[in-house]
């Protein structure tokens, strides 16, 4: 008998919805800054659906952050917020807009509209204990890397091994290739000798079988969807804790 974790020379997750979740909606902050920067509080259905749709239009146009078309991460971010206002009914002249802007884009790169699963850091730290290597896999951009995580307390080195993020990649999920990525920089690891962990069905739990990596989902949030994430044949799990239990039951060699 072996554990499953046994078999398992590296695990990546996903990270928003799996290691962190927002505090409040984005469309939160959003309409703060508006205020703050002295102005009338917009309404907060209109900014939340004006992001939805510009954000979409923009990650289509312009994928990975604009990593193709080498668009810098603030330039990225100014459109899409600008087009989230606009396309909401709100516009704004330029030295009103600035402020708004960098109230916005420097609240995003901080810890502040964030906030960390208790599991979480124990989780991690538990398998690299046990000589797994851990990665993150996210269509994220660099700030998380280099300011997000770490103000949460996730370091690399002590929490996570290696990150595999779309913003420095410009290959994002459901793409398969992320997932080669991330086998190549834990060390050339066989996909069967890997394990990926994600809260979406197309996003991480496909995507990765999709290349031979085992996988399963979190249903942290009691989500509708978990029901068709187990019909699909799916490994659906509550948190990090199951996880762990989970990680050291006994299977057939």
């Amino acid at each position: 008998m072996l554990s499953i974790l046994k078999r398992l020379r590296c695990i990546t997750l996903d990270i928003t919805g799996t290691l962190i979740a927002y505090k409040g909606d984005l469309a939160d902050s959003y309409c703060l800054s508006v205020k703050l920067a002295g102005n009338p509080f917009p309404s907060y259905k209109r900014v939340d659906e004006g992001f939805k749709v510009a954000y979409a239009e923009l990650a289509k146009k312009h994928p990975c952050f604009g990593f193709a078309h080498k668009i810098p991460n603030y330039v990225w971010w100014k459109i899409c917020v600008r087009d989230s206002f606009v396309k909401a009914g709100y516009e704004y002249d330029d030295e009103t807009f600035e402020n708004i802007f960098s109230r916005i884009y420097a609240t995003f790169g901080s810890a502040a509209p964030y906030r960390i699963f208790p599991d979480a850091i124990p989780f991690l730290r538990w398998l690299r204990q046990r000589d797994v290597t851990v990665g993150l896999v996210s269509n994220a951009e660099y700030r998380y890397r280099d300011m997000i995580l770490p103000a949460l307390g996730l370091n690399q080195g002590s929490e996570w091994d290696f990150g595999v993020f779309s913003g420095l990649e410009g290959v994002e999920k459901p793409d398969p290739r992320i997932f080669e990525i991330a086998l190549k920089k834990a060390g050339n690891v066989a996909p069967e000798a890997a394990l990926h962990i994600g809260d979406s069905l197309k996003n991480d739990y496909l995507a990765a079988r999709g290349v031979g990596i085992q996988a399963l989902l979190l249903d942290r949030f009691k989500t509708a969807d978990a029901v068709d994430w187990r019909k699909s044949g799916a490994i659906v799990l509550p948190d990090l804790i199951a996880t762990k239990e989970w990680l050291t039951s006994e299977v057939l060699k």
